[in-house]
């Protein structure tokens, strides 16, 4: 078995000329006629006894050959692939060219990774936001924390207000006659909610529970059923609890019991610092994107429709598994958003085109800036992920080969050096946060 030639009849393309010795050829057909003689039947022998020539008589000289290029393939393309330095993007296409007393010739057309030329990866320009945090967006954050621990309680001889949740009975009226779907007992219904028709819940408010009463309400001109659609109607309610959720004031006591500070000036100062993180977060995670963004616009490459075939096949596979830990399923998504494969491995394409398309353009500034990982970096790659997984160290070490640790660590440096040499354009000063802290 061994490779004869390598042609590049179109770009990203590559053709092996591979030959199988006969005497290999031969192994494999015994092989496979030892291991598929017995599920053939025979006229005038047992099952599993008739020769081989006289299979071959019967069923075609070529009747093994299919099952024995398919034990002799895999070893031998890895192999060619391997002699030819290919970095092979897609299955290959094999075509027998011929089979005869001088073995098999074939030839298998795979498609390659391309090479990106970056024309410019210094001194590519984007904005980059500036972070302030004002007032209304701490007090809007330690709300967030005072809903979350407010207390619910129920009134007794308080009229109800909006945003109250009340439990009631009612049943609606059309000319003095009950109409259908137009009652309800014991009904939680949360006031302001707009859960029901305009005008109905408004006119609860300030009524107590235990009382009972009767309330007009006009349905809407374009209401779902035409026989109360615009028309004028009663119903009769019975108001049978209301609670109100009360908020805890924001003091020092506040403060001690929903954090590890004592004073609320404290408390504002670290509430501030977690929203600057946040928003410095984002707004580095926006500049990066924007930085990539004029990195492919300076980027030539043509990437095989098969490369992104793959690309778009994991990304599936992993949006399966993350539905699966949510206890949900591809089939049930389908099924609730009317999506299906073929439109969901589209929606999928752009991205996947656009992740290659950054991964081969920062694999060629890797390339031609000399970065490498060194060893230092590769261990702190190691102890982060050990450390995100609650995993020892020596088993993630075992279980994720250095090479992908290497890729990850390269790639990233790459994408700093971009960051370090990028043109920031001025921006307008920004108003002077007044926030204290």
């Amino acid at each position: 078995m061994s490779l004869k030639k390598v042609t590049s009849p179109e770009k990203n393309i590559s053709v092996l000329e591979l030959h199988i010795d006969k005497a290999a050829f031969d192994d494999a057909v015994m092989k496979s006629y030892k291991k598929n003689v017995g599920k053939m039947n025979v006229p005038g022998f047992r099952k599993g006894k008739a020769p081989k020539s006289i299979i071959e008589k019967m069923y075609g000289a070529a009747v093994f050959y299919d099952d024995a290029l398919e034990m002799l393939l895999p070893s031998m393309y890895a192999s060619a692939v391997e002699e030819a330095k290919l970095e092979v993007v897609s299955r290959p296409e094999i075509d027998i060219v011929s089979i005869d007393d001088g073995g098999v010739e074939l030839t298998a057309k795979v498609y390659t990774k391309p090479v990106a030329v970056v024309n410019q990866y210094r001194g590519l320009e984007a904005a980059k936001d500036t972070v302030r945090v004002t007032k209304a967006e701490i007090e809007e954050e330690i709300e967030l924390v005072r809903k979350r621990n407010g207390r619910q309680i129920t009134l007794e001889d308080q009229p109800a207000a909006d945003g109250d949740e009340t439990v009631i009975d009612f049943e609606g009226f059309l000319d003095g006659v009950a109409f259908e779907g137009g009652k309800g007992e014991k009904f939680p219904l949360k006031l302001g909610s707009g859960s029901f028709i305009p005008g109905f819940e408004e006119q609860l408010v300030g009524h107590k529970a235990g009382e009972s009463f009767e309330i007009n309400v006009t349905f809407p001109e374009d209401y779902g059923a035409k026989e109360l659609a615009g028309k004028e109607t009663v119903f009769k309610i019975t108001i049978h609890e209301v609670k109100r959720t009360e908020l805890p004031e924001v003091d020092d006591e506040f403060v001690k019991d929903v954090s590890e500070f004592n004073t609320l000036d404290e408390y504002k100062a670290d509430v501030k610092a977690k929203i600057t993180e946040r928003k410095q977060k984002t707004a580095e995670r926006n500049f990066e994107e924007a930085l990539i963004d004029e990195l492919l616009a300076h980027t030539d490459v043509d990437i095989p429709a098969p490369m992104i075939d793959n690309e778009v096949d994991a990304q599936v596979r992993d949006y399966e598994y993350r539905l699966q830990m949510q206890g949900g399923s591809l089939d049930m998504y389908f099924q609730y958003t009317g999506m299906n494969m073929e439109k969901l491995r589209e929606s999928f394409r752009p991205g996947a085109e656009r992740q290659i398309r950054t991964r081969l353009a920062l694999e060629a500034i890797v390339k031609a800036e000399n970065i490498e990982a060194t060893a230092e970096e590769l261990e702190e790659e190691y102890k982060k992920i050990a450390s995100g997984y609650n995993v020892e160290l020596e088993k993630v070490k075992e279980s994720i080969p250095a090479a992908g640790i290497t890729e990850d660590v390269v790639m990233r440096k790459a994408v700093e050096l971009i960051k370090a040499n990028a043109v920031k354009p001025a921006k307008k000063e920004s108003k002077k946060d007044t926030t204290k802290g």
